[in-house]
């Protein structure tokens, strides 16, 4: 076999192999960018950046009298603008929740590993590889264990005779272990009153306990507990 041969086939299987790493872990919590979709950035990126590794390969003499030069860094600009559409794609904004920003930079660091794969910075790419499972899947840990608040839209609906006094709502909030981090109201059409609000907590468990507890009061017309985060 030819020994330019086998060299772009390490390139490419270091690539194909590091996305395919990443990939697993996305694909592993259910995220639509996930095994296949890795894999293939990071292969296109390394793919690419062959051009200007072997560019005296690709355009022969040309290329080894200097009438022929491509400048590998621009190269590796243009392969991370266009990842940031595909970043793009996978974030989505579901009322006041965004998801889908771990993805996206997740593809954004296997384009860049793809690009060291591709110029043949071994180590350097096989480190980021490690380092980035470490992020999502160390770090995912540690992030469910530190005390944080967690943040949630409720939306309440009540009655316009039968609405709920926003003292006794606070009060049942409270009991819950919520507090009000913002409270609007809203009349719909003269018959609906609306309590919206973003309420905050320490135990992510209290909002089952709380969307029961709203469930079950005959004056609640309709509730919608939205929890925020990606």
């Amino acid at each position: 076999m030819n020994p330019l041969y086998l060299e772009v086939a390490v390139h490419l299987l270091s690539a194909m192999v590091a996305g395919g790493l990443i990939g697993l872990e996305r694909s592993y919590h259910g995220r639509p960018a996930g095994f296949r979709t890795h894999t293939l950035v990071c292969l296109a990126s390394s793919l690419l950046m062959l051009v200007t590794v072997y560019q005296g390969y690709w355009f022969g003499g040309e290329a080894a009298k200097g009438q022929v030069t491509m400048d590998p860094t621009r190269m590796a600009q243009g392969i991370m603008t266009g990842i940031g559409f595909l970043g793009a794609g996978v974030i989505f904004k579901e009322g006041l929740s965004v998801r889908g920003l771990t993805t996206a930079a997740s593809i954004w660091v296997t384009a860049a590993i793809g690009v060291l794969m591709g110029v043949g910075f071994y180590f350097a790419g096989v480190l980021a590889t490690v380092l980035t499972l470490g992020v999502l899947v160390v770090f995912h840990r540690i992030e469910q264990r530190l005390p944080t608040h967690i943040y949630a839209q409720l939306n309440v609906r009540f009655g316009r005779e039968q609405a709920m006094l926003e003292a006794e709502l606070r009060q049942l909030l409270t009991e819950h272990g919520f507090s009000i981090a913002n409270l609007s109201y809203r009349l719909e059409d003269g018959d609906a009153f609306e309590y919206r609000m973003m309420v905050r907590t320490r135990k992510p468990e209290q909002l089952a306990v709380l969307a029961r507890s709203l469930s079950g009061l005959k004056a609640v017309q309709q509730f919608r507990l939205s929890p925020t985060g990606d």
